[in-house]
């Protein structure tokens, strides 16, 4: 019965030691898988505050010959002088259009 005995102790801790590789790569996983998360986020967050650091969002109606002004705030605050090249992204709000029929 000693063989018997032996042969279940290695089982238990073989057993044991299976579990506990188990459960190391568990917490070693989740570690990593919480270190991609935070790094992520941060990355997000970065680059959020990249895009909203040097712009500036305002309405402004479209003047004779397709003609945009930008405030004098915006242009103050972002430094923005004549001759200057800006990047601008158009997003129709209202549409205010005469009748054809009204000329």
């Amino acid at each position: 019965m000693n063989d018997k005995g032996d042969k279940k102790e290695d089982l238990e801790t073989a057993f044991k030691k299976a579990l506990e590789k188990g459960t190391e790569a568990q917490r070693d996983f989740i570690k990593q898988f919480s270190f991609i998360q935070q790094h992520t986020m941060e990355n997000y967050f970065s680059m959020l505050q990249g895009l909203t650091y040097y712009n500036a969002m305002f309405k402004t109606t479209v003047q004779s010959g397709g003609r945009i002004s930008i405030p004098e705030a915006e242009r103050q605050a972002l430094n923005i002088e004549e001759g200057d090249l800006v990047q601008v992204v158009l997003i129709p709000i209202d549409r205010k259009r005469r009748d054809l029929s009204d000329k």
